[in-house]
């Protein structure tokens, strides 16, 4: 049995097919991201410079937090943070310590939204921001860092991304985390969460409300200069055997792999043991399988399939498809098929291209009866073929001007002129160069009978009349 599929992102090519009325919803965004730009961003700003290794340090030991030094941050931080438009109330503050011989102070801030942050303020010098998670990273030589986080309200860092993966979309019960860096404009970080990881990109400082952006893993490659660490690979991948057991396909996960995102979806290859394969579609937001395509039928996405023998497979579609357009009435060996989006998942809508025939069509598979569309009645019905020439619906329309009397004119042109909720109206040209006609089509109806014929001067109220070159010219 084929698979019915709803198409909702398509190559340019068979975005075109469709008429104006009839557009995809859905564009393919760029399927990797330039690591080499985020490293660019990355260098712009320095992690944790080295004066703060040199900066006074807290006592660790001390049961609480000194009071003094919690007045003096939560004197100091509040126009810290409103001078970095950092979306923080300042919930906690403290003073960590300052260097007198170049006028710097150092503190740690807890936010009400969430994020904590380390600060270094030098007279006369903007402030820097650098979150809880980078600040309290041990230094090179393994001590412990001078901005380690330690007020209450940043006891539990991780939990601070929370709000960001939220505004992301992204669902994620994060268990673990870390700082890659910030620049100028921006800070990264990676999120851990279960078999799944992200970059998430935002703002510098990091705010919430601001843009947030969290790329899957699976963009970055493994050990290169901007990657994921907290979860490798092949923990990532585990989710194809979820996504292929809840398809319903009876397969056996020989091989696996990442194709690309867009903005909603993120789409993996399966290969099977037994020679199938299927892209799987997975919603971002909560992770769950949204469709299972056919190798045969995902050429559109990423290129398709390069795990299993998407050739033989598309052969063994292309077959399938000549016999159920036989069945429903159009003699088609098919050489070559093209899906159409549909907003029901029940159908597909497929363009054929025939080996035995110039003229293709448009077809509506689903479990009753094939609907037929030929490549004229077709865009009536708001698809356009892009595998078949306008002149091979030209001995058609011939055929039906002939059965009105009009058996003197052998169309050489043809023109959509519109459409409204019952007929379509074709424009066509006489090869005689006399003038031509304007003919009505039902819709919504497989190889409909011409319903009516007029001139073109009986057809000027019918958008705009008549345009082609011959026609145009002439009155009628």
């Amino acid at each position: 049995m084929f698979s019915l599929i709803s198409e909702d992102i398509l190559t340019p090519n068979a975005r075109a097919r469709l008429c104006p009325r009839e557009e995809s919803t859905q564009e393919m965004f760029p399927m990797r991201p330039l690591a080499i730009g985020l490293a660019a961003a990355l260098a712009l700003g320095a992690l944790i410079p080295a004066a703060v290794i040199s900066a006074p340090k807290e006592d660790k030991a001390k049961a609480a937090i000194d009071a003094k030094a919690r007045t003096a941050g939560m004197a100091a931080a509040p126009a810290l943070m409103q001078s970095l438009n950092a979306g923080c109330t300042v919930s906690d503050a403290r003073l960590i310590g300052e260097d007198k011989k170049t006028a710097t102070g150092y503190y740690e801030v807890a936010c009400a939204e969430g994020m904590g942050f380390a600060l270094i303020a030098k007279k006369d010098t903007p402030p820097q921001a650098f979150s809880c998670l980078e600040s309290s990273q041990p230094a090179a030589d393994g001590k412990p860092s001078a901005l380690a986080c330690i007020l209450p309200g940043n006891a539990d860092q991780k939990a601070m991304l929370k709000p960001f993966m939220a505004k992301a979309g992204t669902a994620c019960d994060i268990i673990n985390a870390r700082a890659i860096g910030s620049g100028a404009k921006n800070s990264y970080f990676e999120v851990a969460c279960g078999n799944a990881g992200y970059i998430v990109q935002t703002t510098n400082p990091a705010n919430p409300a601001a843009e947030v952006v969290a790329n899957n893993c699976l963009l970055y490659e493994e050990g290169a200069n901007i990657s994921c660490k907290l979860t490798d690979k092949a923990t990532q991948l585990a989710v194809v055997d979820t996504l292929t057991a809840a398809s319903g396909k009876n397969c056996t996960v020989k091989d696996k792999r990442y194709i690309l995102s867009t903005k909603v979806d993120n789409y993996f290859e399966v290969a099977c043991a037994d020679g199938k394969g299927y892209v799987l579609q997975q919603a971002a937001a909560g992770g769950a399988l949204t469709r299972t395509i056919d190798c045969a039928q995902a050429g559109f996405v990423g290129g398709g399939c390069t795990l299993t023998d998407a050739v033989a497979a598309q052969t063994e579609q292309a077959g399938l498809y000549t016999k159920l357009a036989t069945k429903g009435g159009f003699d088609c060996q098919v050489e070559k098929y093209g899906m159409l989006p549909t907003d029901d998942n029940r159908k597909e809508v497929v363009e054929l291209k025939c080996k035995n025939r110039p003229d293709g069509a448009i077809a509506i598979f689903s479990t009753g009866p094939a609907v037929i569309y030929d490549c004229l009645t077709s865009e009536i019905n708001g698809y356009r073929c892009s595998f078949s020439k306008s002149d091979t619906s030209f001995p058609r329309l011939s055929a039906d001007l002939k059965a009105y009397g009009k058996g003197s004119c052998e169309v050489s042109g043809v023109r959509l002129v519109g459409r409204n909720d019952t007929e379509g109206y074709v424009e066509v040209a006489c090869a005689d160069g006399l003038p031509g006609w304007v003919m009505s089509y039902p819709v919504n109806t497989p190889n409909p009978k011409s319903k009516e014929i007029l001139s073109c001067a009986q057809a000027k109220g019918i958008g705009g009349g008549c345009k082609l070159p011959t026609n145009a010219s002439k009155k009628s």
